[in-house]
């Protein structure tokens, strides 16, 4: 018969509940968070307890928890460095200012070509000659007035525009010239009255300045509309009117001029 067992008495292979392993002897009379000859605590679930590193435990990862924010440039390994979010930057062009300068430049060079080509070989900014001679023919043709046509220009006078029309009250001849120093000049030869004519080409504002010696006919000086001057040549059944922004001795060869 075995003696009685104290009460106290811890025994010698315990069995922990829960189907946890054995614990030793040894281990139940440790202290809290120290192992047994030295070694590793271990955990309530069995594990190794975590190290201890400067004092401070190391977190143990629990389920579900992502751990640790990482910060961008922390350097520790393993870790991959996030941005942390803000402001997103403005895009920078790339573009220097004499790469626009280039580029600008590939786009005139082109154009300067064509204005080069236009002007000197198309006769680019060139007005656009025109052949009096039909306007001319017409007015003869009707036999309305008598009509006389510019003899002995210059080669630097052009025609620009030729025309006869008829009118309520007559016929209108009208050749347009440019004169050799650019400007503009204009003939016409009308049989509708002075009186209703003149104002008509001139304007309210045309007023006879005198008269002009012109061959001995019997031509008069008058203002026009802006900066034009006019010669007017008074006939019966015919009124001549040589009027634009020529210089006055153009105006006066263009009149002298007409057979």
């Amino acid at each position: 018969m075995e003696a009685a067992q104290p009460a106290d008495r811890v025994p010698a292979d315990p069995t922990p509940p829960d189907g946890r392993p054995p614990v030793p002897p040894a281990a139940a009379d440790a202290p809290t968070g120290s192992a047994p000859g030295g070694g590793a605590a271990t955990t309530a679930g069995g594990g190794p307890e975590p190290a201890l590193v400067g004092g401070d435990p190391e977190p143990v990862p629990v389920a579900g928890d992502p751990g640790p924010t990482p910060v961008a440039g922390d350097g520790s390994p393993g870790r991959a460095a996030t941005v942390r979010p803000g402001r997103p930057e403005r895009p920078r062009s790339e573009r220097s200012p004499k790469d626009m300068a280039l580029s600008l430049l590939v786009l005139l060079v082109p154009i300067a070509l064509l204005l080069a080509f236009y002007r000197g070989f198309l006769g680019g900014e060139q007005p656009t000659t025109v052949d009096a001679a039909p306007a001319y023919e017409q007015a003869r043709a009707a036999n309305v007035f008598p009509v006389t046509e510019p003899s002995g220009l210059g080669d630097g006078w052009r025609t620009v525009s030729a025309s006869f029309r008829t009118v309520d009250d007559g016929a209108n001849l009208r050749v347009g010239y440019l004169t050799p120093e650019g400007r503009g000049a204009q003939l016409v030869q009308s049989n509708v009255p002075p009186q209703r004519l003149i104002p008509a080409e001139l304007t309210a504002e045309g007023q006879p300045q005198g008269p002009a010696d012109l061959g001995g006919a019997n031509w008069q000086r008058y203002t026009g509309r802006g900066n034009e001057q006019a010669l007017v040549l008074l006939e019966p059944g015919r009124t001549v009117i040589v009027v634009g922004d020529a210089r006055d001795n153009e105006l006066r060869e263009l009149a002298g001029a007409l057979r």
